[in-house]
């Protein structure tokens, strides 16, 4: 994976795992998503809160690894108070 990318897993409200990956790209982050290994990877144009707060702390850690700069975190969190404004709380 490119250094503008950061990826994990999860499990959704179904039970069952996906991948998921968020790609930087200019000032934005688009996330894709699959089901198993060796599917295609499909854009996700509404993620969920849980993938932007796994997000997050993936910058946070990539930050302190200074790998990222420190202004990314700031816009990380603006992206997530734009899109989910009453869960401002979680990313403090």
């Amino acid at each position: 994976m490119a250094k503008a990318e950061i990826s994990w897993k999860r499990t959704t409200e179904t039970g069952e795992r996906v991948e998921v990956y968020a790609q930087h790209v200019g000032t934005q982050w688009k996330f894709f998503m699959r089901d198993r290994r060796f599917d295609q990877w499909q854009a996700v144009a509404e993620p969920p809160l849980e993938d932007w707060l796994e997000l997050l702390d993936a910058v946070q850690r990539r930050i302190n690894r200074r790998l990222l700069r420190p202004e990314e975190e700031a816009r990380v969190k603006k992206a997530i108070y734009e899109r989910f404004p009453e869960q401002k709380d979680k990313t403090e």
